[in-house]
């Protein structure tokens, strides 16, 4: 059994799988927690024991959050590239950096193997022009690539695609909005297994409120914060780590955030309200991009966990075809399930994402793309 070791390298831990392409069973799988910036090479090395009984690695996989303009399809990695991927970090502060330190960590654990990497935002690669454009100046926006590129593109390829096999239907047949929800969250409009429109930007900053995000708020706050004496990096600090639920409530755990709200607590409840009315505004205006939905998706953490949220941004949108049924949506279940009344026009489900399994099937499709078939990004 030929196998993918997949790494997806954060701030401060490595997670790891080594994952069978052709079912998604995972072999091995485990975490290595507390990386600092110096510490990947010590945590390959951790990965590297974990999985010394894997002798069948095809390659080793990598999940990268932007490609930038320069990489929109997995890719082949090479000195050169890792330095192309390092240039962006500046779109994805969070991710990006741990990423490339990991994948610069692995290829020296790893010298005989090939190593792709798959983004995050290749998905999105091809998006309408009217939904990748920002009305900004147009030769500014050329030349400096300002368009929305999107996130969470594995989790959306996959759910999407994996929502019409449940349905038993063709995904090029299913028009439907996929809500990735966890610390990081975002929405998609997807026709035909094909997105046409998302909530995350240029960055992972825009959108859906998420743990320490806001998502979607008026450019005019930053340039007030810059003229009123806050640096470019408090307001950096304050975007990507000290907003969202965190900014609200004090917490970006969403579990954390409902035991708060259950006790009474004033902050986690209007928290809550925010976030699930972003939602509820985001199908609303998917609807309207789509030309109604046969499917709404929830995957994610808090997606697949929390029926009270799954309830919540759902709830008046009877008139549009869409319900969610109580007994369904609160019954504790593992896998895809429907979460919709029979017969609503437009089936609600639960799926559980599967990003390490999409990402071996990336790799394993661009290892065995024909030579001159196209640009590796």
């Amino acid at each position: 059994m030929t196998t993918v070791l997949v790494i997806n390298a954060g701030s401060s831990s490595v997670k790891f799988q080594v994952v069978d392409p052709a079912t998604g069973e995972a072999r091995t799988k485990g975490e290595v927690e507390r990386v600092d910036e110096d510490g990947y090479d010590a945590a390959l090395r951790s990965v590297t024991e974990q999985v010394e009984d894997a002798p069948d690695l095809l390659a080793v996989g990598h999940r990268v959050v932007h490609g930038g303009s320069a990489f929109t399809r997995p890719t082949v990695l090479d000195d050169g590239v890792v330095d192309e991927l390092e240039r962006t970090s500046e779109l994805a502060p969070l991710h990006n950096p741990a990423a490339v330190a990991g994948i610069r960590a692995a290829r020296a654990a790893y010298p005989g193997l090939p190593h792709v990497a798959v983004f995050d935002t290749g998905f999105f690669a091809d998006l309408p022009a009217e939904a990748a454009t920002y009305a900004i100046d147009r030769d500014l926006a050329q030349r400096a690539r300002l368009r929305r590129y999107g996130a969470h593109g594995t989790s959306h390829a996959f759910v999407s695609r994996a929502a019409a096999s449940f349905l038993g239907r063709d995904v090029t047949d299913v028009d439907q909005i996929v809500l990735h929800l966890g610390n990081g969250a975002s929405a998609a409009a997807i026709r035909g297994g094909r997105p046409v429109d998302t909530s995350m930007g240029l960055t992972p900053l825009e959108g859906l409120v998420m743990g320490t995000r806001a998502g979607d708020l008026d450019p005019g706050l930053v340039l007030h914060l810059l003229h009123d004496g806050r640096s470019v990096a408090e307001v950096d600090e304050l975007l990507n780590h000290r907003s969202g639920l965190l900014g609200l409530a004090g917490v970006s755990d969403f579990r954390d955030l409902l035991e708060r709200r259950a006790a009474g607590d004033a902050a986690a409840g209007l928290a809550f309200d925010v976030y699930v009315h972003r939602l509820r505004k985001y199908v609303g205006a998917y609807l309207a991009v789509l030309g109604g939905a046969d499917v709404v998706t929830f995957t994610g953490g808090v997606g697949e966990h929390a029926p009270l949220v799954r309830a919540a941004a759902l709830t008046g949108l009877a008139r549009l075809g869409i319900e969610v049924e109580p007994a369904r949506n609160d019954a504790e279940a593992d896998g895809p399930r429907i979460i919709s009344p029979d017969g609503a026009p437009t089936t609600v489900l639960v799926v559980p994402t599967d990003e390490e399994w999409e990402i071996a099937r990336e790799v394993v499709a661009t290892l065995e793309r024909p030579p001159g078939s196209g640009p590796t990004g």
